[in-house]
Order: structure tokens, then sequence, then C-alpha cells
């Protein structure tokens, strides 16, 4: 039976893609994609001309539909996000679920993920870990949930934009600047880096730049058992 494959993505470094996705991508009959464009980088980069359609995040019920009715028509469907593992703070969820309530396996590609790759580099994440994602932009939401999840006994992970990095970090420092905390920022890229310290050492390096460029991924230590 034809298929729908999640297929993982590079974040940043083409290299990082595996062998199996190259494999997939080229074999599938159609890529269904966040963005055509920054989709169309990826395959050109490696000769890959399969026919690529958008699967927008604000249209993914209506767009999963017509990739049911592609697989009605007998033709096998590859999904990626803009970068990483779709699904993970990425659309695809809706897909897989109208997919697989039609009858057709849904098939992971496993591969890079932002979170996995900052948990591979902190030093305090333990045996458990809550990954959180974006939180709210805003403010009031954004505070009542990291208090939340600076009580929790386990570590956390943040999704975050350059231009609210700042401000995140300055509501975990406020609330508990001795927690240790890892920032990730523009992972696998040129100028990709790890800072991990203090939450009030952390937000302060940040702050005194001008600018804050590239994603950025935000781990925080557990609480310490009462």
């Amino acid at each position: 039976m034809n298929a729908l494959y999640m297929v993982a993505t590079p974040i940043g470094n083409f290299g990082d893609i595996t062998f199996r996705a190259l494999e997939v991508l080229k074999q599938v009959d159609v890529v269904a994609c966040e963005d055509t464009r920054r989709t169309g980088k990826l395959l050109n980069h490696f000769g890959i001309s399969t026919r690529m359609i958008a699967c927008h995040a604000w249209n993914e019920q209506a767009s999963a539909q017509g990739i049911v009715n592609l697989l009605d028509q007998g033709r096998d469907i590859a999904y990626v996000s803009d970068a990483g593992t779709p699904g993970i703070s990425d659309p695809g969820s809706r897909l897989v679920n109208l997919v697989r309530s039609e009858g057709y396996p849904v098939i992971p590609v496993p591969g890079v993920s932002a979170l996995t790759a900052a948990a591979s580099v902190c030093s305090f994440l333990g045996k458990s870990v809550l990954f959180e994602g974006f939180l709210s932009p805003k403010a009031g939401k954004k505070s009542r949930r990291i208090a939340e999840l600076l009580e929790r006994e386990e570590a956390f992970v943040l999704y975050e934009s350059p231009h609210r990095l700042v401000k995140t970090l300055g509501i975990i420092a406020e609330a508990a600047p001795r927690r240790r905390v890892l920032v990730g920022r523009e992972m696998t890229k040129l100028h990709e880096e790890y800072i991990e310290d203090a939450a009030e050492a952390v937000h302060r390096q940040f702050a005194e730049r001008q600018s804050v460029k590239g994603e950025c991924v935000i781990c925080v230590s557990p609480a310490e058992p009462a």
C-alpha cells in the first residue's frame, strides 16, 4: 500500500540529512512541505526533482485532505516541515491524524531535531525532560507558564525566536536566578553557539548584545528536590 512518509530534514547544515531521507524524497511521487521555496533549496542542493506541493500550518486540515486525495490515486507522499522533525513544534499532527483515519500507513523517517540536538550538548537534563516548545507571546501567559514549569521536578526545553529570547530569559532569571540554563543558537549553522550558566548570567550575556540572530533552544534545569 502507498504511504505517507514524515521526513526529518536538516535544521541548518544540509550535510545532516540522512541517506534514507534522500532516498525517500527521490522515490515518492510528491513532497508536501510548509514552504516550497525553502524545501526547494534543499531538493535542488541534492539534485532531487520530485514535485512539491504546499501544506501550510494555517491550512493544514485542507491540505491534509488534498494529500489523502493523492494517496487515493495511488501516490506515495513525503511530508517535510521547514526544518527538523515534523510534528515537533511544527505542523504535521493533523495530517497524520487524517491520513491514518483513512487507513493509510504513516511512516517516520527520523533524523535531525533541534530538541535532541540541544539535549545532546546539555549537562543537566537528566532522565526526564518536559518539552514545551514555543510559549505564548503574551507576557502574562508566558510568565505564568514559566512559573509553573520552574516548579516541576524535571528539566524543560523551550523554543524561542531571537527577538523574544532576552525577555524570556529575563523572566526565568528573575524567578530562578541560579537555575542552570543552556541556550543553543543557530544550531548546525556557521555561527552556532551554546551558552550554559546560571540563568542570570545567561540572561546578562544576551541582554548586553545589540541584537540576537537565529532561532534558539532554551534548556532549563529541574527544581531542586524539597
